[in-house]
């Protein structure tokens, strides 16, 4: 047997004739299906586009027409790091943004009176700015704004009638922050949209993990339990952010007000993270026996292949249930005819290897149950099988 399980599996797949990779018409579509992407990620930042295309102009009409400063421009561009922070962080920005612009002003201006402008003054103001930012404890983004502070107070002179521009500073950075925060929460973006995605796209792979694990059993070949692993451990950045994806979106759905309908649809994608967490680890562990099994010419329990195929459609009934915020009855119906099958198969489980891959289709499918609302009391009777 090859040494390399995917080099086995990828020699078993007919190469593509020449009439279809050469095919101009294929070719042509590489450019059209690109385009076709960067139209959906722009459909994905239309809400953004507007936050920030509102915030800018509403902060700078605070700032000139109502307050009356000659030269706001800074009003806008603490609208737009206040509307980039994340909905968690923006409060946070806020504080940072006007401590930050505070320290700088107070240091530059100090500074200015005592030794005036100029190219050497400003390395010094520079330094000693970034070091009082340092003693008090800022750093990222407040220290960021104390040495970008200083740097204006030391280096743009006012125009005539424009005020003092430390105090400018500080006032834009307030009007514009504040803005930001009401923007955000008066045309929010969709938070259900914003997590249905990140779980959709993550529920879709591991079907396809679980799809390549009873090919694998199919064939008796370990490349594609090989190539499933792999896929596997690949998901897991995209697992790592998806407790924070789902925090942010059940915060923009109890603040914004706009929002507060989806709040239960956000509750529920929240109360699923865990154990699709645990899902996909029973998945990896899976995909390895599975390939272990197969590389040491065991041969599968009978009907192993069908319940593995089962969980997969399981989960993706079960993903359209929790976009549609359906009943998950079928999925249910589904993960526990794999259970079953699984379990049937137990007594011709001759080796540890395939011993563990029903105890893995079992602790999978309990996963998904979880996920699905069940209790673990409910998912011990419908796990039950005489």
């Amino acid at each position: 047997m090859s040494a390399n399980p995917v080099a086995r599996w990828r020699r078993k797949v007919p190469a593509l004739p020449a009439a279809v990779t050469d095919n101009p018409d294929r070719r042509a579509t590489r450019i059209p299906r690109s385009l076709q992407q960067r139209l959906a990620d722009l459909k994905l930042q239309r809400t953004p586009i507007a936050q920030l295309a509102i915030g800018t102009s509403v902060a700078w009409f605070i700032a000139n027409q109502l307050v009356g400063h000659l030269q706001p421009f800074f009003a806008p561009i603490a609208a737009v790091l206040t509307i980039y922070a994340s909905v968690g962080q923006r409060r946070r920005t806020l504080l940072q943004l006007v401590l930050g612009v505070s320290i700088g002003i107070l240091v530059g201006q100090f500074l200015i009176l005592w030794i005036g402008h100029g190219a050497w003054q400003i390395a010094v103001i520079v330094a000693l700015a970034a070091t009082t930012a340092s003693l008090l404890g800022l750093k990222g983004f407040a220290r960021t704004q104390t040495t970008t502070s200083a740097i204006l107070i030391s280096a743009v002179v006012p125009i005539a009638g424009s005020g003092n521009p430390a105090i400018n500073r500080f006032t834009d950075a307030l009007i514009g922050g504040a803005v930001g925060l009401v923007v955000t929460a008066v045309i929010p973006g969709n938070p259900v949209r914003a997590v249905d995605r990140v779980v959709q796209d993550i529920l879709a792979d591991l079907a396809n993990v679980l799809d390549e694990v009873a090919l694998s059993m199919r064939l008796q070949d370990p490349g594609p339990a090989w190539t499933a692993l792999q896929s596997a451990r690949a998901m897991q950045p995209a697992l790592d952010d998806l407790d924070a994806t789902v925090s942010i979106a059940d915060e923009l759905s109890r603040i914004s007000p706009i929002r507060w309908r989806q709040r239960g649809h956000v509750r529920l994608y929240a109360s699923t993270v865990r154990d699709i967490d645990n899902a996909v680890r029973d998945a990896r562990v899976l995909a390895r026996r599975v390939e272990t099994m197969i590389r040491q010419h065991e041969v599968p329990p009978d009907d192993m292949e069908q319940a593995v195929a089962s969980l997969a459609t399981a989960v993706r009934i079960f993903s359209d249930d929790l976009a549609e915020q359906d009943q998950f009855d079928e999925a249910q119906q589904q993960l526990v005819a794999a259970a079953r099958a699984a379990t049937l198969a137990l007594p011709k489980a001759a080796t540890l290897n395939s011993s563990a891959t029903v105890a893995q289709v079992r602790s999978l499918a309990a996963d998904l149950l979880y996920a699905s609302g069940s209790t673990p009391v409910e998912v011990d009777e419908l796990l039950h099988f005489e």
